[in-house]
């Protein structure tokens, strides 16, 4: 039986993943309508663990596609091991030509890689198509059969039909504009950053022994950094990172230790500019107000 909306939240939140009522929806939807989901947001924001979660609560495998500028059919789909190929032609020396053609393009010479894998499991997985903006856009239209028939195609051995449908999400971080054929193949669901109740949450799962006072500060911190005009906003995994470090640190209140908080700002703050912008005085005022 599908889960409900609330019992997905439910089982995000228990391996770590705390998700809003839209995103809990658009999970429910992909599995209603066995449709991909195309997340779109920020860096930082958790895109690509609710691939990592989704995996967790299906108890599946999680294969993931890195995109990159120069991703190939090859390195995404499937490769002929060339060296096994040409070991096989030597043994078969003297053999009718069709014969070694037959024999070296069959499933046993296959390196099968993510997307080509991800059909071939007999028990579903989640296929991570991470940053999906960062591949060409030829490599977009090669994706649009797979994400609308789950099947590929290879010349040599034919069409190979999805033995279970994965669960696909793609994530982009918006670095160029997605074709319309590739968003209309999917459902979509914006991400941001949470919000500061909501990162408080995530804090307490995911930090374990920090104390409710200590995570709520940390969560104010990071909300008022994200108002300041920064080249790199902090995302949930810098937020993570510090709430970790202070702990670590024996810091039990923020607006005690200013000086702690300050000298660990190399957690949330990742560029020159940003450091300098974000002085000891702003940091002690912002641990004031949140203390």
């Amino acid at each position: 039986m599908p889960l409900t909306r609330d019992q997905i939240a439910e089982r995000l939140a228990a391996v770590g993943y705390i998700a809003d009522r839209d995103l809990a929806t658009a999970l429910l939807l992909m599995d209603m309508l066995s449709r991909p989901l195309l997340i779109e947001g920020e860096a930082g924001v958790g895109k690509t663990e609710v691939a990592k979660a989704l995996a967790d609560v299906h108890g599946t495998n999680l294969i993931r596609l890195q995109c990159y500028e120069g991703l190939d059919q090859s390195a995404a789909l499937y490769e002929w091991n060339y060296q096994r190929q040409l070991l096989a032609i030597k043994a078969r020396e003297g053999a009718d030509a069709e014969d070694i053609e037959a024999a070296i393009f069959s499933e046993r010479f296959l390196l099968a890689r993510p997307l080509l894998a991800a059909i071939r499991q007999d028990t579903a997985p989640v296929l991570l198509i991470d940053e999906i903006d960062r591949a060409d856009e030829e490599f977009e239209a090669f994706l649009l059969e797979l994400l609308s028939d789950f099947q590929v195609s290879i010349p040599e051995l034919g069409t190979i039909t999805a033995r279970t449908i994965p669960r696909v999400v793609l994530t982009s971080n918006g670095t160029r504009e997605l074709s319309d054929a590739l968003r209309r193949r999917c459902l979509y669901h914006h991400l941001d950053y949470p919000t500061q109740d909501r990162e408080l949450r995530i804090i307490v799962t995911r930090v374990p022994g920090i104390a409710v006072a200590l995570a709520r500060q940390v969560a104010g911190m990071v909300a008022a950094l994200r108002r300041e005009e920064l080249a790199k906003v902090p995302g949930v995994a810098e937020t993570l990172d510090w709430a970790r470090a202070l702990l670590g640190l024996g810091v039990a209140d923020v607006g005690d230790d200013p000086a702690a908080v300050f000298e660990t700002l190399a957690c949330v703050l990742k560029t020159q500019e940003d450091r300098a912008r974000i002085s000891r005085e702003v940091i002690g005022r912002i641990a004031a107000r949140v203390a």
